[in-house]
């Protein structure tokens, strides 16, 4: 593993752009060193930018992914991060059942409209 990552290594690999990357470094989510005008990022930041694009994929927001990787800060034995992050992964399922159980049942309505509809078209045309 390199000691360090360019800001276009990183936008590459991750397959984001460079300015996705400032803006994680703007909200303060990861803090790359300066050499000049150029951005270096360490090991470290190459790791909360990863946990920040899987914290994206399960639809967290900026603020909760934020809340899990101080936690990870604030205990490396990651049981603090772990049991938070299981939390979080609960409560996401749950909202998530509930849209898809919404969704469902605005898809049922729309198929009893669309079918009243073709029998009131149906009749109007006999």
């Amino acid at each position: 593993m390199p000691d360090s990552y360019t800001i276009a290594e990183l936008a590459l690999e991750f397959d984001i752009t460079t300015r996705t990357i400032r803006f994680y470094e703007d909200k303060n989510l990861i803090s790359p060193e300066r050499q000049g005008q150029r951005r270096v990022y360490s090991p470290r930041d190459r790791i909360r930018l990863r946990l920040i694009m899987r914290g994206k994929r399960l639809g967290f927001s900026l603020e909760e992914i934020a809340g899990m990787i101080d936690l990870y800060d604030v205990d490396p034995t990651e049981t603090a991060q772990l049991t938070h992050f299981l939390e979080k992964i609960r409560g996401r399922q749950a909202a998530l059942r509930r849209q898809q159980k919404d969704i469902s049942d605005i898809l049922a309505e729309l198929v009893r409209r669309e079918q009243e509809c073709e029998n009131l078209l149906e009749q109007k045309t006999v």
